[in-house]
């Protein structure tokens, strides 16, 4: 639960005690977002610059699964609960728990644009989501352009591909990077 000052928590825990918390201490979210991407591509640091406004160079990598609780004025002055649930990205060679896919709303899915690799496992991530999720908005980031800003003029595929075959309600793009 966010603080007096609405600075969010986080928890961390196995996939199973955070669907438990969530559900739980916590009470259900007004919107879940989960972000998916190999290891080490900068979800959580992305969350928390969005979240804390801040960024720490250093981190250990995310153990299993962590949450993070947001709450958020939308238009119309309605208070919602938002719910970040970011995993390690390891799970990509051990698919995620459909729990973690359970009642999303949206995905962030997120590669590394100084690590080929990252960029070629999305189509891996895209196609276990669709299997969940099938219809929910996807966020496709280009993280870390800091270490090359040219990226940022380099056309990629993998959106253009996704958003013209309209299996996907709503797919956006962008660079990023949390410094």
């Amino acid at each position: 639960m966010p603080s007096d000052e609405g600075e969010p928590q986080q928890v961390n825990a196995t996939k199973e005690e955070v669907a438990k918390e969530a559900a739980g201490e916590l009470g259900a979210a007004d919107v879940k977002i989960i972000l998916l991407g190999d290891s080490a591509v900068g979800k959580s640091k992305l969350v928390e610059r969005y979240l804390m406004g801040d960024y720490h160079p250093r981190q250990l990598s995310t153990f299993a699964l962590t949450l993070y609780r947001k709450e958020a004025e939308v238009d119309d002055g309605k208070v919602v609960q938002i719910d970040f649930w970011d995993t390690a990205g390891q799970e990509r060679f051990n698919s995620m728990h459909p729990s973690y896919y359970f009642q999303a709303h949206c995905c962030i899915l997120v590669f590394d644009v100084t690590r080929k690799n990252t960029y070629k496992h999305l189509q891996d991530w895209y196609d276990e989501l669709k299997t969940f999720r099938e219809e929910i908005p996807i966020i496709c980031v280009a993280n870390k352009i800091d270490a090359n800003y040219s990226v940022t003029k380099k056309k990629f595929k993998f959106p253009i591909e996704h958003k013209v075959r309209g299996r996907v309600a709503a797919f956006v793009w962008l660079h990023s990077s949390p410094r």
